[in-house]
C-alpha cells in the first residue's frame, strides 16, 4: 500500500527552511540530525563548552576498542554486539551535539 503524503503534516527542512512534502527519513541518524540541528548554533557559550567537555571515559574507550577488534574478527557475542551498537548510538549523539556546540561558539565569536 502506498503512503498518501497528503495526510502528512507539512514540515520545514531545518537546512533549507523550505516546506517538505515528502515523508521524512526515519533513520536514527536522520531523526537525531533534525532534533539536534548541528549546523544551527544558538547555544550559550557556557552550554557549548560544557557539551564539548562531555565524552567517553577511559574504561568505555578501552571497552569499545575490544569490541571493535572482536567485531573485526567476527567473534562478537550477541550481548557484545548490542553493547557495541549502543556505543555507536551514543557516539553519534555526542558527535551531533558537539557539532552544534562548535557552531554555537563560532557564531558567538562573529
Amino acid at each position: 500500500m502506498a503512503l498518501d503524503v497528503a495526510i502528512l503534516p507539512r514540515v520545514e527542512s531545518y537546512a533549507t527552511r523550505q516546506p517538505m512534502s515528502a515523508p521524512l527519513e526515519s533513520s536514527e541518524a536522520a531523526i537525531l540530525n533534525r532534533v539536534i540541528q548541528p549546523d544551527s548554533g544558538g547555544w550559550s557559550r557556557a552550554a557549548a563548552e560544557a557539551i564539548l567537555a562531555i565524552g567517553f571515559n577511559e574504561a568505555d574507550r578501552q571497552r569499545m576498542a575490544v569490541l571493535l577488534e572482536k567485531a573485526k574478527s567476527g567473534t562478537l557475542t550477541k550481548e557484545e554486539s548490542v553493547a557495541l551498537e549502543n556505543y555507536r548510538h551514543i557516539g553519534k549523539l555526542l558527535e551531533l551535539m558537539k557539532s552544534r556546540a562548535r557552531r554555537s561558539l563560532q557564531t558567538s565569536l562573529a
